[in-house]
């Protein structure tokens, strides 16, 4: 942030219409609504391996998929290194910004979707571990538990990955992030024929202290099966790692992220 947005106030930027930032190199215009949020990305205090392992992975031909887009800052980062994103988001909150931050930024390579993905097509009920919608921890996952103050709680749409592979021009996946708080547990297993076939990287964190404690190994061992299909298993300092270690107490105990190539 410089010295100018700095002593900015947040309403001037409300009453432009953006907030200026600049994130891993590339500058952008972002919704002024989440200022906190962007100021520290831009000074690389949210997720920076992130927006490193994108940048490692993705080339100018790259098509790349985000499942869990929050508000945009992985899509629209991504979105300046490859030819085209694909991202969903199901939370309503957390989509009007995203597709705010796509139109403030004229991204024409990004195909926006208001959904979930999960094993079954339907309506699923959401709420945030967070306690607020948009909050970036809406989850598929304990509905019931993760909301528990009023108005947390947000039906949605849910596709499946064949759903997805139907949608004209998307002929090839060459980079998954999956973040969707605890979702993965269900989304992964439906996904293992298309990762085995098809081989895309795949970056995934994972919530396993989101389960119930006597879950966690047995969850975190099916993602692990699920995950071996790849050669290779990198932590997200891109060091090999065994994909057991998917099983082990720190990745059981705390969120873990994941880096799976061959």
């Amino acid at each position: 942030m410089n010295s100018i947005t700095r002593h900015f106030p947040k309403a001037c930027f409300r009453a432009l219409g953006y907030y200026p930032a600049s994130i891993g190199g590339f500058d952008f215009r972002v919704d002024p609504y989440h200022i906190r949020f962007w100021s520290g990305a831009a000074r690389g205090k949210w997720e920076p391996r992130t927006f490193e392992i994108l940048k490692e992975f993705l080339a100018e031909d790259s098509i790349y998929c985000d499942v869990g887009a929050w508000v945009g800052p992985t899509v629209i980062y991504a979105a300046r290194l490859c030819r085209e994103v694909i991202c969903f988001e199901p939370d309503p909150a957390a989509y009007r910004y995203l597709s705010w931050n796509i139109e403030l930024n004229e991204l024409d390579n990004v195909k926006p979707f208001n959904c979930a993905l999960a094993d079954r097509r339907g309506i699923r009920r959401m709420s945030s571990f967070g306690g607020s919608r948009g909050d970036s921890m809406t989850s598929l996952l304990d509905p019931d538990s993760a909301g528990t103050s009023v108005g947390t709680s947000v039906d949605v749409l849910t596709l499946t990955w064949n759903d997805v592979q139907e949608i004209p021009h998307i002929d090839r996946i060459d980079m998954m992030k999956i973040d969707i708080e605890g979702g993965e547990f269900e989304l992964l297993p439906a996904l293992r024929d298309f990762l085995a076939e098809r081989k895309p990287v795949v970056y995934l964190s994972t919530h396993a202290p989101y389960l119930e404690e006597d879950e966690r190994e047995e969850k975190m061992a099916l993602i692990a099966e699920v995950m071996g299909v790849y050669g290779k298993c990198l932590d997200d300092e891109l060091n090999p790692v065994p994909v057991d270690q998917l099983t082990g107490r720190d990745a059981r105990e705390n969120f873990r992220a994941f880096v799976f190539m061959d």
